[in-house]
């Protein structure tokens, strides 16, 4: 664990994030007036998770245009407002 003051850690920034990146440091503490106020740690680093498309697929009866459309009058009803078709 490195030590910095506030004022060096502003010119040496890019340094700093490099030998963090790097693993030349694990941890490095900013300081000011002597007093520790932030520390500059690894991100971590996340594996990819695969979303997977169709998770539902079979697991509801098929729907087609017509079924989709004779529930307009239902679904309209629902939310109060008269369907033009029923």
């Amino acid at each position: 664990m490195r030590t910095v003051d506030l004022r060096d850690a502003r010119s040496n920034f890019s340094k700093l994030v490099r030998d963090i990146q790097h693993g030349a440091e694990t941890e490095i503490v900013i300081t000011r007036a002597g007093k520790p106020v932030a520390r500059i740690l690894p991100a971590e680093n996340r594996k990819r998770v695969s979303r997977r498309l169709g998770l539902m697929q079979g697991k509801f009866p098929p729907l087609t245009l017509e079924d989709l459309n004779a529930l307009d009058p239902v679904v309209a009803s629902l939310f109060g407002v008269a369907s033009e078709q029923g």
